[in-house]
């Protein structure tokens, strides 16, 4: 449960949005996605690698 305390004086927009940023953190809603439909191993490691490689690529150039 995400528990989210409110200042004093604090507008309800504000804290609004640091629940939404603590519940993206913690991954439910990605982690709901990727249960919507099975996704052979085979596949998940083909694109794990190919996320991997799109990464090596972006350091090499140094724009990370």
């Amino acid at each position: 449960m995400i528990i989210i305390n409110i200042k004093e004086g604090e507008s309800l927009d504000k804290a609004l949005k640091r629940f939404k940023k603590k519940f993206e953190k913690t991954g439910v809603l990605r982690e709901l996605r990727s249960r919507q439909a099975y996704e052979k191993k085979s596949v998940a490691r083909r694109m794990e690698v190919k996320h991997a490689k799109y990464i090596q690529t972006l350091q090499q150039e140094g724009t990370i």
